[in-house]
């Protein structure tokens, strides 16, 4: 499999699995997925349809921006003290959640441990990705492999998302230097943005 590749085929045997025991969710766009707010017990959440953005809950510091399928929370609860995460939607979502002790309970029943070992291998290949880019990078650097991420959106999903608030919640950097770096490569017509989306990449120097 690659490395890249999201393992759809195991996400579908975990959800057949999950499913049955599942609270189902339908939440409109910037909405928060219920369940997420970290106050309950851990939860196992499963994305069917639509785009989220996933903030740990202790900073709001946003660590990515996830499309269905997709489930998070596999290991919820299995070390005692947890990172815990909100979720917003971006678009209509639809999806369900469940206990994670259920979720434990089930993948032993039905056998499912691989499936549930190349998802989170997968996840931690996200990460992996995330931390390369935005870890110990100086400020172009992590603003440069942001823009290359946005453009990989598809057209609906960057009308969406402004530029601006999108880098700085997802690195700290401030405002003013997020802006100075834009006003730059737009003026070197590396970039098109319009309302502060953005539109296309045409090419992003390397150093700035």
């Amino acid at each position: 499999m690659n490395p890249e590749d999201k393992p759809v085929s195991e996400f579908n045997r975990l959800e057949h699995c999950l499913k049955a025991e599942g609270t189902p969710f339908k939440t409109s766009e910037q909405q928060k997925i219920p369940g997420s707010d970290g106050k309950a017990e851990p939860f196992t959440f499963v994305l069917q349809t639509g785009v989220i953005a996933i903030h740990r809950q202790s900073d709001e510091l946003l660590l990515g921006i996830a499309r269905a399928p997709f489930i998070l929370g596999l290991t919820a609860g299995m070390m005692g003290s947890q990172q815990t995460y909100t979720m917003i939607a971006h678009t209509d979502c639809s999806g369900f959640y469940l206990p994670a002790a259920t979720t434990r309970n089930l993948i032993h029943q039905h056998e499912l441990w691989r499936e549930a070992f190349c998802w989170l291998s997968w996840i931690h290949r996200q990460m992996e990705k995330r931390d390369r880019e935005l870890v110990g990078n100086n400020s172009y650097s992590q603003i440069r492999a942001l823009l290359m991420n946005m453009a990989t959106w598809d057209e609906a999903l960057r009308k969406k998302i402004g530029v601006m608030n999108h880098i700085q919640r997802s690195t700290r950097i401030s405002r003013s230097v997020i802006a100075e770096v834009l006003a730059a490569l737009r003026q070197g017509e590396y970039i098109q943005m319009s309302r502060g989306k953005l539109i296309s990449i045409n090419r992003l120097p390397t150093d700035y």
